[in-house]
C-alpha cells in the first residue's frame, strides 16, 4: 500500500499544495504526480467521472507521488468506499453539516475498530490482495486521511465539533458554495470568507487538527499558512488551459486576428 505523503507531511505540519484536474485523460493525471505535486483533487461531486473512469485516472497518477483527493457528492457514502478503493489517500467530503455527519464520514471510510468500512482487498489500494488483511486494514486506516468541507455558516458555527470527531483530518473552506450561500456569490475577498476562515483556523488550533483552503496566488498561501493552513489547494487543468488560451488570443489579436466568442 502507497504511503500518504499528504497525511505524514501534516503530522509534521509541513504545508502541502493539492492540484485539481477536472479532465479526464490519464496523461495529465501522469504528468502532475511525476512532477511531484503532493496531491490530486479529482472531483466527482460537480463533474461526471464514472468510478470506472476515476480508477483509471488514480491508476496514471501512481507513476509519481501525488496522493488522489476524492471529492464524492455529499451523501455519497458508499462511493467513499470504492474511491479509496480505487486508490485514493483522502477524502474530500462536501458540505459537511456538523460532528454527526463527520462521524459518519469516518464510519464509512475507516476499518473496525474506527469505522465501518467493508473490506474486500482484491483492488489497488490492498494491492490486489497481495497484503496480509491485518497489515492491509491497519496500513489503511493509517494512511487514508478525511477532510470535512465548511461550505456555509450553519456548518462553520460547528467546525469546533466536526474537528473534534476522531478520525477527522482536517477541515477545509469551500469559499464558492460559502460565499454563493451567504448571499455574495463569487467575492472571493470578501470580509465573511476572511472571518470564516479565522474561525476554522481557531478551530483548528483548539483541537490539534489541520485546516485548508483554496489559494489564488503565492501571497494568498502565504497568508493562509500564516494563519495556520496547512492543506492549501490551487489552479485546475481547465483553468491553466483557459488562461493559456486566452492569452494565445491576446497576443495574436495584435497581429490582426479576431475570434469570435459564443
Amino acid at each position: 500500500m502507497r504511503k500518504s505523503v499528504i497525511k505524514e507531511k501534516l503530522a509534521k505540519n509541513e504545508p502541502v499544495l493539492v492540484v485539481t484536474l477536472h479532465f479526464s485523460d490519464p496523461v495529465i493525471y501522469e504528468l502532475a504526480s511525476l512532477m511531484g505535486f503532493d496531491g490530486i483533487w479529482i472531483d466527482l461531486e460537480h463533474h461526471s467521472h464514472s468510478l470506472e473512469t476515476a480508477q483509471n485516472l488514480m491508476r496514471a497518477a501512481r507513476v509519481g507521488t501525488s496522493d488522489i483527493l476524492a471529492r464524492p457528492a455529499k451523501g455519497e457514502f458508499m462511493r467513499m468506499g470504492r474511491l479509496l478503493e480505487s486508490g485514493a489517500q483522502g477524502i474530500l467530503y462536501p458540505r459537511c453539516d456538523d460532528a454527526a455527519e463527520a462521524r459518519e464520514l469516518v464510519k464509512w471510510s475507516k476499518f473496525p475498530p474506527f469505522g465501518s468500512r467493508g473490506l474486500d482487498g482484491g483492488n489497488p489500494d490492498s494491492p490486489y490482495c497481495m497484503m496480509p488483511v491485518a497489515e492491509y486494514v491497519q496500513q489503511a486506516n493509517a494512511n487514508t486521511f478525511l477532510v470535512a468541507q465548511i461550505e456555509e455558516e450553519a456548518s462553520l458555527k460547528d467546525v469546533e465539533e466536526i474537528l473534534a470527531v476522531e478520525g477527522i483530518d482536517a477541515a477545509f473552506l469551500g469559499p464558492g458554495d460559502f460565499s454563493s450561500m451567504g448571499g455574495f456569490v463569487g467575492q472571493m475577498n470578501h470580509p465573511r470568507i476572511r472571518e470564516a476562515a479565522e474561525k476554522i483556523a481557531a478551530a483548528a488550533r483548539r483541537t490539534g487538527k489541520h485546516w485548508g483552503r483554496p489559494v489564488s496566488s503565492p501571497q494568498e498561501a502565504t497568508e493562509a499558512i500564516e494563519m495556520g493552513a496547512r492543506l492549501l489547494t490551487h489552479t485546475s487543468d481547465l483553468l491553466l488551459l483557459k488562461v493559456g488560451l486566452e492569452g494565445v488570443q491576446g497576443s495574436f489579436g495584435s497581429a490582426g486576428f479576431k475570434f469570435g466568442k459564443c
